[in-house]
């Protein structure tokens, strides 16, 4: 009867083909390393997304650094969602030290040294390639659904693209649509009721609001020209693929602009890149570490345009492997599309810690070699569960697995080493000045001083004229005064009202006037 062991074994080398693969490390089974058992991930199935789950120093950073190699070496390009910033050493050369020795000796591989080719990207004016998009490359849907806007307010704002698109008003950041929302809602709004229907102050007053949401999450800076080209991402001056560094170290505090910025480079890479059906290396592959921070504040329409986009952009060749603490915080209907699954060790310090230890043990694939539920919670450091889909698209065994270590640096650049780098790059000179041409603020304003200009002189011209009215007026229909002052007779029942109205008012204060000698009967009705 075969020993367990060589069972094992021979269902690890079975399961996990050599050609065309990725070599990750060695199975582990009994506490011992198998060399033979290796296990390489197929490269055609990258294309079907993953996952790197663990918690905090239990080597996911390493596992994704040692992934982007193999595929830098197999000529793919990586783009690299770097939140922690610590993975810049891809652009060095790593050092053997002991530790590397004693793990190359246990996995029975040799250990080179190698730098990759590496670009510098950046959402917010961090040093590197800057990367932007205009809002009208968003288009209005998917503006709605990241500003979180009800139908009602959706309408409004394709109801502004429209007005914009059919007036030629380029509306390319935030200021463009904000003077656009204002204009309509004041200026502009009887010629937007001719044309296109009635709109809402109210709705126009909240998608402001929701917009300065935006802009004070770093919006201001994201939208704009030049806009990237994502096909940026595909050169590379030597023959292993580029890897593209998005430096993210200071948006964790602001996840809408992460969201936003993740939705809109995987819309931008789908209506780009080809359909491509079944390639043997997929064409592009990203990793989006600290994956909870695109979830956690992500409206349930967002989550939809995700999902569909994570299912549909395959098709194109492209892979999106997520890392994160726990597969738990990943939304189910995302977690169930990925084909790539490894897990480093999770912690039960907490009932809560146990009931997601036990989610996570029942998203992998039965095993007769462990209880994933025990074995998960006791992982070390550089070791992880790993289960792939076949190229035929089946799961591969469950495998506890012995990783190898990066060949690149296992450390940051130093600040003159990055700087250096980011120096060499030609896409930062291609990027770093922001374009400000003719939009829609520019033009609307103009627009909006004109109006104000012909509404002011037209107010001058009517006072003017009801000046002149006026004057002719009183010419024609001389006033009461008027005719007092030219008739003799007139003037004196004035002036006997007025002695009677004073002499009534002085009556009703009290006041007697002074008794005096009789007054003469001057009066024309003879008192």
């Amino acid at each position: 009867m075969a020993k367990k062991s060589d069972v094992f074994v021979s269902k690890i080398k079975e399961g996990y083909p050599t050609k065309g693969s990725l070599y990750l490390g060695a199975g582990v089974f009994d506490g011992e390393t198998f060399k033979e058992a290796s296990v390489s991930i197929p490269l055609s199935t990258l294309n079907r997304h993953g996952l790197i789950a663990g918690a905090t120093g239990t080597g996911k950073t390493k596992t994704l650094q040692l992934l982007t190699e193999a595929l830098s070496e197999a000529g793919v390009p990586v783009v690299l969602m770097d939140i922690k910033g610590d993975l810049s050493g891809l652009a060095e050369s790593g050092e053997e030290n002991d530790k590397i020795k004693e793990r190359t000796k246990a996995l029975g591989i040799d250990w080179k040294p190698s730098s990759y080719p590496v670009e510098f990207l950046s959402l917010s004016k961090e040093p590197g390639v800057r990367l932007r998009a205009t809002i009208a490359e968003f288009g209005p849907v998917l503006i709605a659904r990241i500003l979180e806007l009800n139908d009602t307010q959706s309408s409004v704002v394709s109801l502004v693209f429209k007005y914009c698109d059919d007036l030629g008003l380029p509306i390319l950041d935030t200021k463009d649509f904000k003077k656009a929302l204002q204009y309509i809602n004041d200026a502009g709004k009887e010629e937007l009721e001719k044309e296109y229907g009635t709109v809402s102050s109210q709705s126009i007053s909240i998608i402001l609001r929701k917009l300065i949401e935006l802009e004070g999450q770093g919006g201001e800076d994201f939208f704009g020209e030049p806009s990237f080209d994502v096909n940026d991402l595909m050169l590379s001056e030597s023959k292993k693929g580029n890897v593209s560094i998005i430096r993210l170290t200071d948006i964790q505090t602001k996840p809408r602009l992460f969201s936003t910025f993740m939705l809109s480079l995987l819309t931008e890479i789908y209506a780009t890149f080809p359909e491509e059906g079944d390639l043997d290396k997929p064409k592009l592959v990203l990793f989006i570490d600290e994956a909870h921070l695109v979830f956690d504040e992500a409206s349930s329409d967002l989550l939809k345009q995700l999902e569909t986009m994570v299912r549909l952009i395959r098709s194109k060749g492209v892979g999106i492997i997520f890392c994160t603490q726990s597969p738990t915080d990943l939304p189910k209907e995302i977690l169930g599309q990925l084909g790539l699954k490894i897990q480093h060790a999770l912690r039960a310090f907490t009932a809560n810690d146990r009931k997601a230890i036990k989610t996570a043990s029942e998203n992998y694939p039965e095993t007769e070699f462990y209880d994933t539920k025990e074995v998960i919670t006791t992982l070390g450091i550089g070791e992880a569960f790993i289960t792939a889909l076949s190229p035929k698209g089946t799961p591969t065994p469950l495998v506890h697995t012995l990783l190898a270590p990066p060949a690149s640096r296992m450390g940051t650049l130093q600040p003159n080493e990055l700087e250096a780098k980011i120096k060499k790059s030609h896409l930062v000179k291609k990027y770093e000045t922001t374009l400000d041409r003719e939009s829609a603020h520019e033009m609307l304003s103009k627009k909006m001083e004109t109006i104000a200009d012909e509404t002011e002189a037209a107010e001058e011209e009517s006072g003017e004229k009801k000046t002149k009215s006026k004057r002719a007026k009183e010419k024609e229909d001389p006033s009461f005064v008027e005719t007092l002052s030219k008739n003799p007779l007139a003037r004196e029942v004035g002036r006997t009202v007025a002695k009677e109205v004073t002499r009534g008012l002085l009556g009703m204060l009290g006041v007697t006037p002074k008794r005096g000698s009789k007054r003469k009967k001057t009066g024309l009705f003879g008192f």
